[in-house]
Order: C-alpha cells, then sequence, then structure tokens
C-alpha cells in the first residue's frame, strides 16, 4: 500500500515540530525517516500510521485520503493493515512470548488460540523458537525487538511503521533486525522506520530527510 503525506503541520504544545512536510513511502521497498533528534522524525511516522492527528494537511493511502478517519475507521485499519514497533516494543512482559505474537488466549486456562503453524513460522524467523511459553519479561531488550517483529509477520501486516528499531541493540540483534525488515519489504509490504542509525538508513531503499520537504533516493 502507497502511504503518503502531503504539506502536513502538527504542533505540539504550540511547538511547531512539522511545517509543510511530504513524503510518498511506496509499497516493497523500505523508507528510511531521518534527521536530528528533535526533527520530527517519529511524529511523521505516527502521523503516517494515524496515531497522532495533523493540524493541517493529508495522509493518504493508496490514494484515499484518511487524514479525517473516525477513531473506528483508525482501529479498522490498525486490525486489517498495519503493525506497530515502536520504542517501548508494546510488549506485555506478564504474559507469554505466544500471547504477545498472537494477542489471542482462550478463557480456560490462558491457553493460546490462533493459528499455531503461523505462530511458529513468525518465532522461528526472529530467532524465537522454543521460548513460546516464556514470560516476555524475561526477554533482553533485542529479543523483545524481535518479539515485536514476530507479532507483524504473524499478523502479515500490509504496512509495517518502525521507530528506531536498532536503538541500545548489539551487532548480533541489530542484524538481524535489518534482515527481517529488509525481507518485510522484499515480500511486497509497505516498511517505514524512524532512524538515526546509519547501518539501518544503508539498507533503506528510499531516504526522506524530515525537515527538507523532499525524497531522496
Amino acid at each position: 500500500m502507497l502511504v503518503e503525506a502531503k504539506d502536513i503541520s502538527v504542533a505540539i504544545g504550540g511547538r511547531p515540530v512539522l511545517d509543510g512536510e511530504s513524503v510518498r513511502c511506496k509499497p516493497g521497498i523500505m523508507t528510511a525517516l531521518v534527521g536530528a533528534s528533535g526533527s520530527g522524525k517519529t511524529t511523521l511516522l505516527h502521523c503516517l500510521g494515524l496515531l497522532l492527528p495533523v493540524d493541517k494537511g493529508s495522509i493518504l493511502i493508496d490514494g484515499n485520503d484518511v487524514t479525517k478517519y473516525s477513531a473506528s475507521e483508525r482501529r479498522r485499519f490498525w486490525r486489517d493493515h498495519a503493525a506497530f514497533v515502536l520504542q517501548d516494543y508494546g510488549i506485555m512482559d506478564e504474559e507469554s512470548v505466544a500471547f504477545n505474537v498472537t494477542l489471542q488466549a482462550s478463557i480456560i486456562g490462558r491457553r493460546i488460540s490462533g493459528n499455531k503453524e503461523q505462530l511458529i513460522q513468525s518465532l522461528e524467523q526472529t530467532g524465537l523458537i522454543g521460548r513460546e511459553n516464556e514470560l516476555a519479561g524475561h526477554l533482553s531488550g533485542g529479543e523483545k525487538q524481535r518479539l515485536a517483529l514476530s507479532r507483524a509477520i504473524y499478523k502479515d501486516a500490509t504496512i509495517l511503521f518502525v521507530d528506531e528499531p536498532t536503538a541500545s541493540l548489539d551487532s548480533t540483534n541489530r542484524h538481524m533486525v535489518i534482515k527481517l525488515l529488509t525481507d518485510f519489504a522484499v515480500r511486497g509490504r509497505t516498511v517505514i522506520v524512524s532512524t538515526h542509525d546509519s547501518e539501518m538508513i544503508d539498507a533503506c531503499d528510499a531516504i526522506h530527510q524530515v525537515g527538507s520537504k523532499a525524497l531522496s533516493h
């Protein structure tokens, strides 16, 4: 799915964060949102993912203006198309690895429901196979990042919104996360990454300098 921002402006607490920002994020490639700290990378990512409203301008998905989506329409978009890998990982520490992937459980005995084959495949791809029943709180930061990616793989999301995916990761986890994101894009998905990591940026197909109002390749 093509995700676009057209001349969007956003102010937070009265302070302008984005001013006339435009970007096109195409399916099948990975787009990096780059810029100095405080430039608005994460704000732009959140606007594209409909997590944050814009004050001016438009957000389009496959050419359709979704700027004024209602709360129920946004929830439907998140449910049907989007997956988010944010800096706090969105992981529930008190739940199992498997539950964090499928987000489904039976009422009796908290047994995991959902597609077991898809669950296993997503954990295999992220190197977490065999740890389905562990509490997510036992995982390291890098493992939690991979767990968040397992959820996106399991969901088979059309659009993946990622915020600083390699921040504070060691070399092994960094390389694994970059490969997983690259593979996601190769499968025809739209991958949008807010990052300051040069290795992550080098792996992207398109680079948008936040604040420049231009997309470079």
